[in-house]
């Protein structure tokens, strides 16, 4: 076989293979995947997580967070980038790398009561200062009041009123049909 026969077969074995990716990339673009909801909440994978100023490893980093498990609500997203804000308000851009499905919540105002059952008057569980991140079990439809929760291993029903991580009325886990 002479050079140009091989770039002759080389040519047809690529124009068939760059037809059917052609075709897949088509069909995936008509039937995207469903796309995340934006905000929702998720948490810190790692001990140490930078926070930059834009969407990149070229933007600079502004803060740096320390609290593996912390929630944070995801605001903003650009490829592989997405925009958080912790439960101080603080705003940044992290790789989505860094973050993680599981929900977690922090108590926020003053030190608050895990209680027994979702009620006011439920034996008492333990008590959790301000700033605990806790693990979140459920905020269930028929108690839409309130959270039940794992504080490094006391597990409690709180407030919702008294946790940062939930959107408005948001019921966890959701029920799949």
């Amino acid at each position: 076989m002479t050079v140009l026969g091989q770039g002759r077969m080389a040519r047809t074995l690529i124009i068939p293979l760059v037809a059917c990716v052609s075709a897949a990339l088509a069909s995936a673009a008509e039937d995207p995947p469903a796309a995340l909801p934006v905000p929702r909440f998720v948490s810190i994978k790692f001990d140490r997580v930078n926070l930059r100023a834009g969407p990149g490893p070229r933007y600079p980093t502004a803060w740096v967070l320390t609290r593996k498990e912390m929630p944070v609500e995801v605001v903003q997203e650009y490829d592989t980038w997405r925009k958080i804000r912790d439960w101080e308000g603080t705003e940044g851009w992290v790789a989505q790398a860094a973050l993680q499905s599981h929900r977690a919540v922090v108590v926020t105002g003053e030190i608050r009561n895990l209680r027994g059952a979702p009620q006011a008057d439920a034996v008492l569980v333990a008590r959790a200062e301000p700033g605990v991140i806790a693990r979140l079990s459920k905020c269930p439809a028929e108690s839409p009041d309130w959270c039940e929760i794992d504080a490094s291993g006391s597990r409690g029903w709180i407030r919702r009123s008294e946790i940062w991580g939930l959107l408005p009325g948001e019921i966890y886990p959701v029920a799949t049909p």
